[in-house]
């Protein structure tokens, strides 16, 4: 690097050497008051559902000072998880996010990593954030350029599409704010024509209607009966969504080892889920977003998919 180069530059260089595919800059500030209200009422309304933890700690997602005191500047990051290899067909589907090693701590690792990249370089401290964390992530991405909230809810990179996970590096060092990304999805509307549970409405989501959020958040030993007559072959999440969204359509795979599926995983069929003992749950999904469903609930969602196709 040219040693006139911007600290923006070198962060963002750095980013993109530690593998992630997007990155931009956001003032640190309290977080505007129609995404407040917007949020506020989507709790009001119920329609969290199964995601109580999404009303809690309101007073810290409106502001990144409660998480970093002296938090100058919000970097959001993005990393592709777009598979390489599939699952066959007619297998029980996972949601792609989950093909691989739990992306909470890929994107926290790395996270840190350029943190300490910061203070080595500016003696600014940081706090890394994955969605774990009450930080209104897409919030955060859009207001640093890197993307839009489409109406599917997710964010969405233009020319890249939404198959991306999401982290954020609150720190104490001044950056130059991005531009925020101001495109949207038009009258598009494909993902609420084909979310199965038709919980899409108006950019927000009914999680009581929602596959992913049932077939993962839902602790109840049996799924609501409207979800069995709608739950396809998907055991853990669904991506229907996404993969009907024309900023899909040129998908490419990611680049990250720890996001490459093992043989033994896309070989998995109904038989050998329902068969799945505990010692097999844990060494095939170890390091797994799949372990927040449990054992228990896998089989579950397995039967109800099971008890569609009889």
């Amino acid at each position: 690097m040219n040693p006139g180069t911007s600290i923006e530059t070198l962060i963002k260089a750095e980013a993109q050497r530690l593998g992630f595919d997007a990155c931009g800059f956001a003032a640190a500030e309290v977080v505007d008051d129609d995404a407040v209200q917007r949020y506020s009422e989507w709790i009001s309304s119920g329609e969290h559902s199964c995601m109580a933890w999404a009303e809690r700690h309101d007073d810290i997602r409106r502001d990144p000072h409660l998480l970093l005191p002296g938090a100058r500047s919000v970097i959001c990051l993005a990393m592709n998880y777009y598979p390489n290899r599939f699952q066959p067909a007619d297998a029980p589907r996972f949601a792609y996010y989950a093909y691989g090693r739990d992306y909470h701590e890929v994107l926290r690792d790395r996270g840190r990593l350029l943190a300490q990249f910061i203070l080595e370089k500016t003696g600014c401290a940081s706090r890394v954030c994955v969605d774990s964390a009450p930080m209104r992530e897409r919030y955060w991405a859009q207001k640093s350029g890197i993307g839009f909230v489409g109406l599917n809810n997710m964010i969405i990179l233009p020319g890249k599409g939404s198959f991306f996970v999401l982290c954020e590096v609150i720190t104490e060092l001044e950056l130059t704010p991005d531009a925020p990304c101001t495109e949207t999805c038009g009258e598009c509307h494909a993902c609420e024509r084909h979310c199965p549970g038709q919980a899409l409405h108006d950019g927000m989501v009914d999680t009581r209607k929602c596959l992913s959020c049932q077939t993962i958040e839902n602790r109840d030993e049996r799924l609501p009966e409207w979800i069995e007559q709608c739950i396809g072959n998907h055991v853990y999440g669904c991506d229907e969504c996404q993969l009907c969204c024309p900023h899909n359509r040129h998908a490419t795979g990611n680049h990250v080892p720890e996001f490459q599926p093992s043989d033994e995983f896309l070989q998995l069929d109904a038989q050998a889920i329902l068969d799945m003992t505990q010692e097999q749950f844990s060494r095939i999904f170890s390091h797994s977003a799949v372990k927040r469903v449990k054992l228990a609930g896998l089989k579950r969602n397995m039967r109800a998919v099971k008890a569609r196709i009889s």
